[in-house]
């Protein structure tokens, strides 16, 4: 819940800040839902004893959203914010455990919380990482994914710690 709690204070600051049209009550609730696939997933270092992996998080909790009625925005975001998206070729080249599809952060409230997520872990200290630390963890993902959350900086700006 911190995490969740971080990354949607975070999202509605930069949304303030940028002037994005999406209601704040519904950046603030994708935002808080938007990891409530993780608690199917095995991360038992933060606590979590499910059977799937990890990277998994994001499907299982779109799914979840999807059969309790959530709204599809919701759904889409806990499905999209996974790095700084997932595309069908990632999922082939990087050998990902996910079902073929394409997990791109489409609209702006998927990818306002996509952006805000990359700063806060789960685990550990908790507080707000370093836009340096983000990047080095996307480029060790990828180039591709370090040059999609370079184009989410560059729509809602530079965060600082």
């Amino acid at each position: 819940m911190r995490h969740c709690e971080s990354v949607a204070r975070l999202a509605l600051e930069i949304a303030d800040r940028c002037g994005t049209d999406v209601e704040r009550e519904m950046i603030y609730e994708a935002a808080m839902l938007h990891d409530i696939g993780i608690c199917l997933t095995d991360a038992r270092d933060i606590g979590c004893e499910g059977s799937e992996p990890y990277i998994m998080h994001g499907v299982l909790g779109g799914k979840l959203l999807r059969d309790h009625g959530m709204p599809e925005e919701y759904a889409r975001v806990a499905e999209r914010h996974t790095g700084a998206g997932i595309t069908r070729e990632d999922i082939v080249s990087q050998g990902l455990p996910l079902p073929p599809g394409d997990y791109m952060p489409r609209t702006v409230l998927e990818r306002l919380v996509c952006y805000a997520d990359k700063f806060y872990s789960k685990g550990g200290d908790m507080k707000r990482k370093s836009p340096d630390r983000v990047e080095a963890s996307m480029a060790r993902i990828s180039q591709a994914t370090l040059q999609r959350y370079l184009a989410l900086r560059d729509e809602f700006g530079p965060v600082t710690e």
